[in-house]
């Protein structure tokens, strides 16, 4: 057969089967065939993957890349910047751009990434913040991209003419609504106006689901005992904080027909009420990340302020039972999707993590002021590889779906995340685990532009060997040999998982 490229000998799988002694054969981007001695003509490049496995490029659907704001620590920004594709001040940006970001994500199995493009609380329109938002992309990714959108502002005139031209015209399929934070946090019933449009659209709602009120009134009286060293970020959000907005926005979603995406979970309570609603059989969907399956709030102790870099929001947990939820959950089917929420700040600068130490009580700062959110896009693949799939917590296909599969099904990328013919050849060849030598991450092993990594010292059993995007090799044996412009902006389709039941609460009907 005529194919491009050809790689032979590996151990496919998928979310479903594990096929031995399998070649996969690609032709302009896509699988064209897969199965045993496939026949390719002269001059085809050929790969032998030596019997290793051979996974779906990962999707991570939960990545912030060239937001310059910093809404997290109660900044109060009421309306975009345009930037027209140029971050502005860039001395002063502490985290990842397009380049940086999908250069790390490539390096880490990872070839598409869904990043945010953000509506500031004053904007009227989020037709501008799309359109600025694909200027700071444009020719400067690694791999495959697409945007969700994060609403502040949900005026009859966004929800009711914008929405449908996000859905038609940029191919958005998907919105995140917060909780939480000051300056991005909508109430209620804002929450029930999107829903309201956004199931009339197919689109599907992500939420991060935290307390606020709570959060306040903790972190308040929290200062008021000098307790604001970055452990007590934590303290300011027990997992109850979590559970009672879950179980809320549950209720929301239940009563609007609607299916949404809980983002980024990290305690058991909450994990409940997901698992509780989906045994209902409502359209409800679950997130979590590796920072809540290998990490702990002891991480946020490290010495006078050093436990800043694993401040994120929800916080790491302490009780080892919220860690082994997340595991049970992705297991069991409660979790769909594992992210990353790569929404890192540097260590090391004045606008980054150190912010928290601006306002007194040194030298353990103020963990109100620390910006939240960890690095994790290159990390995220190969930790659920080598710490749950090598370590028998979890079965190969089970890793596949989350990390590849299903993140492409609720987000309708219809061409990505299975092996087989029709895909695009987005792949991970790993290394034969006869031939790889374990070794313990350092930050300098990293390709991201940030000074730390939270995985410090985690030993890794194994690590992609070759990603390859849309048939071409991105990455080789440890080094990113794709080019910037090569990543291309993907339109997506609707979710292709169940929606609504048309089943309801009360006589109303949208």
């Amino acid at each position: 057969m005529d194919f491009d490229l050809v790689v032979r000998n590996g151990t496919v799988v998928t979310a479903s089967d594990i096929w031995e002694s399998c070649d996969i054969g690609v032709k302009d981007g896509t699988i064209v065939a897969v199965g045993p001695r496939l026949l390719a003509v002269p001059g085809a490049q050929e790969i032998d993957a030596e019997g290793a496995f051979i996974t779906p490029g990962g999707v991570d659907a939960h990545v912030h890349l060239s937001q310059f704001y910093e809404a997290t620590v109660g900044v109060d920004i009421d309306r975009s910047i345009i930037t027209n594709g140029v971050i502005p001040d860039p001395e002063n940006f502490v985290g990842d751009t397009f380049d940086t970001g999908t250069r790390s994500a490539v390096a880490g199995g990872t070839t598409t990434v869904i990043t945010f493009a953000s509506q500031m609380r004053k904007d009227e329109s989020i037709i501008a913040v799309i359109e600025d938002y694909h200027k700071l992309a444009k020719d400067q990714s690694y791999c495959d991209y697409a945007f969700h959108v994060i609403i502040t502002n949900p005026t009859p005139q966004i929800v009711e003419d914008e929405f449908p031209r996000m859905v038609d015209e940029y191919g958005i399929t998907s919105v995140k609504l917060y909780m939480t934070y000051k300056p991005l946090r909508l109430l209620d019933y804002q929450i029930l106006d999107v829903m309201y449009s956004a199931r009339k659209l197919g689109i599907t709602t992500m939420v991060h689901a935290e307390n606020a009120d709570v959060i306040d009134w903790m972190t308040q009286h929290l200062e008021q005992k000098l307790m604001t060293h970055p452990y007590h970020h934590g303290t300011s959000r027990p997992p109850i904080v979590e559970a009672e907005a879950t179980n809320r926005v549950i209720c929301l979603a239940e009563l609007m027909d609607t299916p949404i995406l809980l983002v980024h979970i990290s305690g058991g309570p909450a994990t409940k009420h997901i698992r509780d609603a989906q045994t209902r059989l409502l359209p409800i969907y679950g997130e979590t990340c590796p920072q809540y399956m290998f990490l702990l709030a002891d991480s946020m102790r490290k010495g006078d302020f050093e436990g800043a870099k694993c401040v994120c929001s929800p916080p790491i947990r302490e009780d080892k039972s919220d860690q082994d939820a997340m595991w049970a959950g992705v297991k069991n089917g409660t979790f769909t999707i594992v992210s990353s929420d790569h929404a890192p700040s540097k260590y090391n600068h004045p606008n980054g993590k150190q912010r928290g130490l601006k306002d007194g009580n040194l030298p353990y700062g103020k963990f109100r002021l620390i910006p939240n959110g960890l690095p994790g896009v290159e990390t995220r693949v190969p930790l659920l590889f080598s710490g749950g799939v090598l370590s028998g917590r979890i079965s190969p296909q089970k890793f596949v779906e989350v990390t590849s599969t299903n993140p492409a099904k609720l987000y309708g990328l219809k061409k990505k995340g299975s092996i087989a013919p029709g895909f695009d050849a987005d792949l991970v060849i790993w290394y034969p685990q006869t031939k790889f030598q374990s070794f313990k991450l350092t930050n300098e092993m990293l390709h991201h532009d940030v000074d730390y990594t939270p995985f410090e010292g985690i030993e890794f059993k194994n690590w992609p060997r070759y990603t390859i995007i849309r048939g071409k090799v991105v990455f080789s044996h440890g080094e990113v040999v794709g080019e910037m412009r090569y990543g291309q902006y993907i339109r997506r389709e609707k979710s292709l998982l169940p929606g609504p039941r048309d089943v309801w609460l009360s006589e109303w009907r949208p």
